[in-house]
């Protein structure tokens, strides 16, 4: 018997939350010079709006990983996708620089349990060998997903206006929950679709995603390799931040691209961004994961010192776009990364790694807009802000010279193994 192939409708249903999710916060980067000419926001004012999601995400990730590994999938992304969806609307109705803060914060808490829930469902539904080229082709349709997002939002607001234009970005996430409702079950076993020949080829992943009785969830946040985990995802998260913040606006004040022109052009980092993930989730059939995220992250470095020194506007671009796509080559990587390290605490190791990265989405916007009100819009503060984005990806790189997750999962299973073998000890 062959297996069937139900667990592929879960990478769709996982493809299209994650889209949903990057549209849903990309689009107010497309929104922010509207929004800011109505409220009457400084740069200093929209960079705390821009930073608000980041620090509430960082904030309600472990917590959201938690409910995760506990509750179920099901549950948890079906009440969250609900609350964000929510908060998005009500981004339209937003009247001043504190209520579009307040309102960009709560619905950063919503969306702080997608992707930790996203990988404990794809690595309960798929076989270890296709977990990474699933991860890969979910963060390369996010990355796409973005870059559609500003020339989108640019078109929904000369449509409706940019009140609006949240409203319809919101109605979609109730649409996705209806579909994930309809279908979606936690354990394969219980879906009438999967047939006896998928079930055993899920039973490991089944069975990975058990509590057993080693160390609690803390202890394991605590380690060493899970610490170097999150601190590469922050600086990570402190340079691809700027794409979906400061980018426009960049190039609106510092590239003097009009605001057709600045929303095209934006799309290009996640563009190259999302082909650097299926780049990685092919490249990592034949060279160590590891290696993939070093390379990637010294390559972003590099580029982006010599992206500030290209004066010509597309070529400049299209060098920020191979930065992108370089960094983007650690995303499958440290996703698996989590399931590698983190076992049956999958999600709260993913939570955790992304609450460090969102940290670094709430520092980064807000350290641009204190550099740009101090030192100005001119070139002299938009290289500075640039500068700190190729140190942080040159630490990332140095994270990934000491992280070694695959050893970690052999650890587990070394030591998983032993414990059978010796079995229970009777006084």
């Amino acid at each position: 018997m062959k297996p069937s192939r139900t667990r592929y409708s879960v990478v769709v249903l996982a493809i299209g939350l994650a889209v949903l999710s990057y549209v849903q916060r990309v689009a107010i980067s497309g929104a922010a010079a509207p929004i800011s000419h109505d409220l009457h926001l400084s740069k200093q004012e929209m960079g705390f709006v821009f930073g608000a999601f980041g620090l509430a995400y960082a904030l309600f990730e472990v917590p959201m990983g938690l409910l995760g590994d506990r509750l179920g999938v099901r549950r948890v992304l079906t009440q969250v996708v609900l609350a964000w969806s929510t908060f998005t609307a009500l981004t339209g109705a937003a009247w001043s620089a504190l209520s579009l803060v307040v309102i960009r914060f709560l619905f950063g808490a919503g969306e702080a349990g997608c992707f930790p829930n996203l990988t404990r469902m794809l690595s309960a539904w798929l076989p270890a060998r296709e977990r990474v080229t699933a991860q890969a082709l979910m963060w390369a349709c996010t990355r796409w997903g973005g870059a559609i997002t500003p020339p989108l939002t640019l078109l929904c607001i000369n449509w409706f206006g940019w009140r609006w234009a949240f409203v319809g970005f919101a109605a979609l996430g109730v649409v996705w929950c209806v579909a994930f409702l309809a279908w979606f079950r936690n354990d394969p076993a219980e879906h009438r679709a999967v047939n006896a020949a998928e079930r055993e080829m899920l039973e490991a992943s089944r069975a990975l995603m058990k509590h057993g009785a080693g160390r609690n969830w803390l202890s394991l946040l605590l380690t060493r390799q899970v610490i170097a985990l999150e601190l590469q995802y922050f600086f990570f998260s402190y340079v691809w931040y700027f794409y979906i913040t400061w980018l426009p606006t960049y190039l609106r004040e510092g590239r003097g691209q009009s605001p057709e022109r600045a929303a095209a052009l934006s799309v290009l980092p996640l563009l190259f961004g999302g082909f650097g993930s299926l780049a990685a989730g092919i490249g990592s059939r034949r060279l160590p994961g590891r290696a993939i995220a070093f390379s990637g992250f010294l390559a972003t470095a590099v580029l982006l010192i010599v992206f500030m020194r290209i004066r010509a506007v597309v070529p400049a671009m299209l060098v920020m776009g191979l930065a992108s796509f370089s960094s983007d080559l650690s995303m499958p990587v440290s996703w698996d990364a989590c399931i590698e390290i983190g076992g049956a605490y999958t999600a709260t190791v993913g939570a955790a790694m992304n609450m460090l990265g969102n940290l670094g989405g709430f520092c980064a916007p807000v350290v641009g807009g204190i550099i740009l009100q101090h030192v100005g819009t001119g070139t002299a503060g938009w290289n500075l802000l640039i500068d700190t984005m190729a140190g942080a990806a040159a630490v990332s790189a140095a994270c990934w010279l000491y992280l070694d997750p695959e050893s970690v999962r052999r650890e587990r299973e070394q030591a998983g193994s032993t414990a059978s073998t010796i079995g229970p000890i009777v006084p």
